[in-house]
């Protein structure tokens, strides 16, 4: 197995809990070596800290997948998504779930997320394309899945040095039924976002339940209407939901239907900053009383930092601004960029910029399936808060 070596000192880091060694902490970096490659890791005395999947094209050079001085077995692939799926079903995620969250579960750059009989894979890094055909004897072994879809539009594949054609194995229809606390859904695989559906924000729906009997709520971003339709089944008077994309709105609307409450759920195609300047100015038929604010993540990068901060901060004035009091905000930001104080700071400029006394009902991440590594920010990037203004 071919070796990097570690500058002086730079295997701090990896012995305080993260996964990822840098290009700049490489002694003499050998881009000769192919994409993907797994190598063996040893700091500057030449002691091995770990075995990972090795780019020298990437700024993170190498992505761990074992710490310390072990070998990976054979069937390293199988054991770690065998154990990824034994960890879900501890917390009551089976069938319809993430059952990979890449570095989280030991192997970085593998996303999978189950859809009951059809699997819907995203593989992000070169390593873990080299390693696809393990990946799908393993999901067959485990799942026992009628279809597997290796969806490959992801713009980190380009990053990777990869193609974004995707593939099918097995039967993969176009859309398929789930259900996710007690309310379904037909969820497009194809054509939708990300894998289809956001399991990350599972335990956020269940939780905002109490808060939405008896309350019109106004639900932006609204995707395939997730959140909408858990407010409608919990006894909310009104669901107002909109997104930019016409195809979203549609199968929002499908699954209104499907879950009989269409005359509780409207969905439309607009805009969530001008429904958000009607509802300050008092032009919508009604006042809502809780918004679900869910908006798509705009931290592509670091780069786009200060200029998405400004946007989130927007969103969440005019929101807390057409609020009444007594009303509830829930807020949500996807990117691990945003850091969890960052977030607070957002919800506290945008309440500043409002003039509104605002309380912080509950501070709330991602559901168990996305599991946080403690010495690994970057795990963590969902952030939901509910706010209540006075």
């Amino acid at each position: 197995m071919t070796e990097i070596k570690l500058k002086a000192k730079e295997e701090r880091r990896l012995q305080a809990g993260h996964w990822w060694v840098f290009s700049n902490e490489i002694d003499g970096l050998d881009t000769s070596i192919e994409p993907g490659t797994l190598v063996r890791v040893v700091n500057h005395e030449g002691k091995q800290v770990g075995i990972g999947c090795f780019n020298p094209h990437s700024l993170i050079a190498v992505r761990l997948i074992l710490k310390g001085e072990g070998a990976l077995s054979d069937n390293f692939v199988f054991e770690h998504l065998d154990e990824a799926y034994t960890r879900r079903k501890e917390v009551g995620v089976r069938k319809y779930g993430r059952m990979c969250y890449g570095e989280a579960d030991h192997l970085p750059g593998l996303v999978i997320d189950r859809y009951g009989d059809v699997l819907v894979i995203d593989v992000l890094t070169a390593g873990m394309e080299k390693l696809k055909p393990e990946i799908t004897k393993a999901v067959q072994k485990i799942f026992k899945p009628k279809g597997i879809y290796y969806k490959n539009d992801s713009a980190f594949r380009a990053l990777e040095g990869l193609t974004s054609t995707p593939e099918i194995i097995g039967d993969v229809p176009e859309e398929v039924e789930i259900e996710e606390n007690g309310v379904k859904y037909l969820v497009p695989l194809r054509g939708g976002q990300k894998t289809g559906f956001y399991f990350d924000q599972r335990e956020n729906r269940e939780f905002l339940k109490p808060y939405f009997k008896e309350k019109l709520v106004l639900d932006l971003y609204s995707y395939i209407g997730s959140f909408g339709l858990t407010a409608a089944l919990a006894g909310a008077s009104q669901v107002w939901g909109c997104d930019s994309s016409a195809a979203a709105v549609e199968y929002a609307k499908k699954n209104a239907e499907l879950n009989g409450v269409s005359d509780i759920a409207v969905f439309h195609r607009d805009d969530a900053e001008r429904l958000l300047s009607a509802m300050k100015k008092g032009e919508l038929p009604d006042q809502p009383d809780i918004v679900l604010l869910d908006p798509p993540a705009f931290v592509k990068s670091r780069k786009a930092l200060p200029q998405a901060v400004g946007l989130y901060v927007k969103l969440v004035k005019m929101a807390l601004e057409g609020l009444k009091s007594g009303g509830y905000l829930a807020f949500s930001t996807c990117s691990h960029h945003v850091s969890r104080e960052l977030f607070m700071d957002i919800i506290r400029q945008g309440a500043s910029k409002a003039g509104r006394e605002a309380v912080l009902v509950e501070l709330r991440g991602q559901a168990k399936d996305h599991p946080v590594l403690i010495g690994m920010p970057e795990t963590e990037y969902l952030h939901f808060a509910l706010v209540q203004v006075r």
